[in-house]
């Protein structure tokens, strides 16, 4: 554990005496969970919950057009949510206690779309992805729930695509921390090409842990699916964790397996 020392004078007899206090450090990781489209923050309530018993500082929030700002869903756009993101970001970062240069970012679905799209604007160490959206780059300020249809997403998801022709693609090629992407096998929102465009983009980044959550949906209905998802997210952020702080990791942890099914959360 890393520690700081401070400067103190100590009040004695009417005069003072010369200390240093040494005391450990208070920086600790953040992390910033979001959630994807018609889902809230009460799903990553529980896997906030364990990450904070590993020492960090954990942030979850309802995007635009959710929960307490349903009423928006027919109006809120890409742009907007991607400013709730950055404003999270911020507001995170503001923590007395959070360590500006140890941030996560996990992202499920459209989350994790836009937690793509965050790293072009914000510094971010680690990087879980689960499921993560893809869209074309036009209809920027259209409103998010018309997408589908308008930019008939169903086929251009069963495309491999690049970062020439993928803003959220081209920020991840440029991407340099450590990277979890995470696939669901049965996934008919985001299939196996998405996943496969996302994981060539990411180019630059120092690790990149790849893992198949077998017979999962896009939702991971199952709770056993959940639960694995859960698992794995807090096995690696902790490996990412201990790494900072000193303890020696591969810097390569590339692979891709089978999710062992264990642990408790529903993340979707």
């Amino acid at each position: 554990m890393s520690v700081q020392d401070d400067v103190v004078h100590v009040s004695v007899r009417g005069g003072e005496l010369a200390g240093t206090l040494v005391s450990p450090r208070p920086s600790m990781p953040g992390v910033l969970m979001v959630h994807g489209w018609g889902g809230s923050q009460e799903q990553y309530q529980a896997g906030a919950k364990e990450l904070a018993a590993l020492g960090c500082v954990c942030l979850t929030f309802d995007l635009s057009g959710h929960v307490a700002t349903r009423n928006l869903r027919e109006v809120v756009t890409r742009a907007d949510n991607l400013a709730d993101v950055l404003a999270a970001y911020d507001f995170l970062l503001d923590h007395p206690v959070v360590d500006r240069s140890r941030i996560a970012v996990i992202g499920s679905s459209y989350g994790g779309y836009l937690a793509a799209l965050l790293t072009r604007h914000r510094p971010v160490r680690w990087l879980g992805l689960r499921a993560p959206a893809l869209y074309r780059d036009d209809n920027w300020e259209v409103p998010k729930k018309d997408l589908a249809t308008l930019q008939n997403l169903a086929d251009y998801r069963r495309e491999h695509h690049g970062p020439d022709d993928n803003e959220a693609l081209r920020a991840c090629s440029t991407f340099e921390g450590d990277l979890l992407l995470v696939e669901s096998q049965h996934d008919r929102i985001v299939p196996s090409p998405v996943l496969g465009s996302y994981r060539d983009a990411f180019r630059r980044a120092s690790s990149l842990t790849y893992r198949l959550v077998r017979g999962a949906d896009h939702a991971l209905s199952a709770p056993r699916d959940r639960q694995a998802y859960s698992s794995l997210l807090a096995q690696w952020l902790e490996e990412m964790v201990l790494g900072a702080r000193g303890h020696v990791r591969s810097r390569t942890t590339q692979g891709a397996g089978d999710v062992s099914r264990a642990a408790a959360a529903p993340p979707t």
